[in-house]
């Protein structure tokens, strides 16, 4: 048996032991062997999260001991940002990755490159994906994902069990309230020119979950358009949105909400007229994470806050 290095902590010598060895130290205390390998500490896996939402939800089963790495997305709780970061999650390299030793990666299927996620498989660790389709299922499949990972089965049962009340809540909430739905569009700004969102985005998802009309869809006979495209003065005015969203980070990024408001076309709409923005942390608003049920809420009374 090869001699491990020392200094050698006490815990960590415990995993040098063979069974039996282990057999034998029980002999000498006079303990029966199942009894003493029943005290040794169970190793439980390594993991790397690359997906705010999978981060969130490692931190709520209470195993953030477990994470060796997450991504640049990875913001949320605070502690998240003391954690070694692996880059962004659409563009990981796998000598990063594997540089942590991780027993499981979990993500979305958001992540990649492709061909690092193979590598990563093909180097023996577990990788566990989510598809991301902006539905309520997506948050209930990364819960048990991160789970399974981390070894804590029951406790993500118990917590999505939890959520999913939560969630019917929010739902019947939202279906309570009548009358006209406010008109909204949604606005991502956080670098270079900004798009707004249509549909089979997570954008479209919450407008519609929170009881807001995604204004640019079908707006003057066109066609509906899915996914982000570039933001136009004549398509913003013809919307005509009686309420702006868009997140905390796009609004710090074009420099304070003076700056925002003076985009082209803002100023010919309802919204305008109102100063009827809400703006949300965006992992928060379209992170699809285990606060989904909170968001949505949020954003439902703050659009009709605004419409009022």
């Amino acid at each position: 048996m090869k001699t491990p290095p020392l200094p050698l902590r006490r815990r960590d010598a415990l995993r040098y032991f063979s069974l039996p060895v282990v057999s034998a130290v029980s002999s000498v205390c006079g303990l029966p062997a199942t009894a003493a390998q029943a005290q040794a500490p169970v190793k439980m896996p390594r993991i790397v999260s690359v997906s705010g939402a999978t981060t969130e939800i490692v931190y709520a089963l209470g195993a953030e001991k477990q994470l060796v790495g997450t991504d640049t997305t990875s913001l949320y709780p605070a502690a998240a940002l003391q954690t070694p970061k692996v880059g962004y999650m659409r563009q990981l390299s796998a000598e990063g990755l594997l540089s942590l030793k991780p027993d499981a990666v979990i993500g979305t299927t958001e992540a990649g490159p492709q061909v690092v996620m193979d590598q990563i498989r093909n180097a023996g660790v577990k990788v566990e994906l989510v598809e991301a389709d902006h539905s309520w299922a997506e948050v209930q499949r990364k819960v048990a994902a991160v789970g399974r990972a981390t070894a804590r089965v029951a406790q993500a049962a118990a917590l999505q069990a939890k959520l999913d009340a939560q969630w019917a809540e929010v739902l019947a909430a939202v279906a309570r309230k009548g009358g006209r739905k406010p008109r909204a569009i949604f606005i991502l700004s956080h670098s270079g020119s900004p798009q707004v969102a249509g549909e089979k985005t997570a954008a479209h998802a919450m407008l519609n979950y929170a009881g807001l009309d995604n204004a640019l869809i079908s707006i003057g006979g066109s066609a509906n358009f899915a996914g982000y495209r570039a933001m136009t003065p004549e398509a913003v005015v013809t919307a005509a949105p009686d309420v702006i969203v868009t997140t905390t980070q796009g609004v710090e990024a074009v420099g304070g909400l003076e700056k925002f408001w003076q985009r082209p076309g803002l100023e010919l709409t309802p919204a305008y007229k109102r100063r009827a923005l809400v703006a949300l942390d965006a992992l928060y608003l379209i992170g699809f994470g285990p606060r989904l049920p909170q968001a949505v809420a949020e954003l439902h009374q703050a659009g009709l806050k605004a419409v009022a």
